[in-house]
């Protein structure tokens, strides 16, 4: 008998899966270090860090991505926090919520649609402050957002939250009973990890989905000729497809309307919102970098980038033509020639 032959056996009765952190935060004497801060904390650096050379590849200053990020990331960790309130008010303000706990984001719950819509007005701050423009700002900075989403999702595999359905598939996720308040899991009386059970990794799953997101936002801003602001379009397109699909998998209490769970019509809302930024981006003119800026009502105005110094000569050309003639342009013609020639002549020698 082979000493090999038992080996298929033994690996088919082996069981795959994925493991949890039994414990989500830890303390440096007095200061609690939690695992969902440390992956949002290296999300917003990387963000900020990609978006910073996308920026720079467009001409404008180093740092300036920093000084924008220190508006949009207060105010869309506020947005996150403020869409998750509203959207599940029942542990906070529902019978036996407890309204302090809404200041602790440390537990989880911020909703990725607040943190956008909000986080876009302190980046519209942040541009208008720095002389950026919006949308070469919303451009350089999606692929780096959903960069961030995706290490942010591993803050929820520190909480053992956002899992789907039970499952024995060889990639299923070990959940433990959770203490939320101590962050860890809750032990037996032996002083092991309670085991709540196996289920789908929806983080996980959304996790890739953001990563392959954020690979095809660069790799269509290279491949195509896009208006600005048709970047940050795609993403406002791309990540809800991936997001209604995960939001049925998943298995923790959601609010419901009309058979689907609220994440989902958002997701749906916010597709056609990102399809109707690709068309209105798309009609409205303007160049990329530093010399293009927003004007009134979504232009753009530019120097360099969409030619208009060159409309601008031809426009004094044509204006010289029409009898409106002026000497600096019509420095060429015979008679500037003469006249200076003149009073060339007239010049008194220099004294020696």
């Amino acid at each position: 008998m082979s000493l090999l032959s038992g080996i298929p056996t033994a690996l088919s009765s082996m069981a795959t899966e994925l493991p949890s952190p039994s414990v989500g935060v830890w303390h440096l004497g007095p200061l609690p270090v939690r695992g969902y801060a440390l992956c949002i904390l290296a999300g917003i650096v990387v963000a900020v860090w990609l978006t910073q050379r996308r920026l720079s590849a467009l001409g404008y200053r180093s740092g300036v991505a920093i000084d924008i990020s220190a508006w949009a990331v207060p105010f869309g960790i506020v947005g996150g926090r403020l869409y998750h309130l509203v959207t599940t008010p029942q542990p906070y303000f529902g019978q036996g919520g407890d309204p302090w706990k809404a200041l602790a984001i440390y537990e989880g719950g911020l909703g990725i649609w607040g943190a956008v819509a909000l986080g876009a007005v302190g980046a519209w701050i942040g541009c208008r402050k720095n002389g950026v423009t919006f949308r070469d700002f919303a451009d350089a900075a999606a692929p780096g957002v959903a960069i961030a989403q995706a290490m942010g999702r591993f803050g929820n595999w520190f909480n053992n939250e956002i899992y789907g359905a039970p499952t024995d598939l060889p990639w299923r996720l070990r959940i433990y009973e959770w203490d939320t308040g101590a962050g860890r899991a809750v032990v037996d009386a032996a002083g092991n990890p309670v085991v709540k059970g196996y289920f789908h990794p929806t983080f996980l799953y959304e996790a890739i989905w953001c990563l392959l997101l954020a690979a095809f936002l660069i790799w269509i801003g290279r491949r195509f000729t896009l208006k600005p602001g048709q970047v940050f379009a795609a993403y406002v397109m791309g990540y809800p497809i991936g997001r209604i699909v995960i939001e049925s998998m998943r298995s923790d209490a959601a609010n419901y309307i009309l058979g689907q769970r609220v994440n989902t019509w958002v997701s749906v809302l916010v597709f056609l919102l990102g399809v109707f930024l690709w068309w209105r981006f798309g009609q409205m003119p303007g160049g990329r970098g530093p010399g293009a800026v927003d004007a009134p009502g979504g232009d753009a105005v530019d120097g360099e980038q969409d030619g208009s110094g060159d409309a601008a000569a031809e426009s004094s050309v044509d204006s010289a033509e029409g009898g409106h003639e002026d000497p600096s342009v019509a420095a060429g013609s015979g008679e500037q020639i003469a006249a200076s020639g003149a009073a060339a002549k007239q010049e008194p020698p220099p004294r020696p």
